[in-house]
């Protein structure tokens, strides 16, 4: 079953643009991993808290791409330049149903 992992990360207003820069630098890397379906960065209309959308074939396969080297590559600026966020919070979910365009 497809799982769906978005992570709501709080960046503050003046760290946005170095937020954004950050993931146009890794783009591409989750992409590579086995299992990867889709990804969207979701900038908000209103407030500081983005939304990082990903979807996997199964929930093995976002474990699998988590200990991979595409993951440590993607948040090597993460490591070392520290993060950007001043709070984040993972959410899972089983996709029941879908339909697209």
């Amino acid at each position: 079953m497809p799982i769906v992992v978005v992570n709501a990360v709080t960046v503050p207003e003046e760290r946005t643009e170095e937020f954004e820069a950050r993931f146009a630098a890794r783009a591409g890397q989750v992409s590579k991993a086995e299992g990867f379906e889709a990804f969207e960065l979701l900038r908000p209309a209103e407030g500081t808290r983005y939304l990082v959308y990903t979807r996997w074939r199964t929930q093995g396969d976002f474990e699998t791409w988590m200990k991979s080297q595409y993951f440590s590559e993607g948040h090597r600026q993460h490591q070392a330049s520290g993060p950007v966020s001043t709070a984040s919070e993972v959410w899972t979910f089983d996709v029941l149903q879908s339909e697209y365009a």
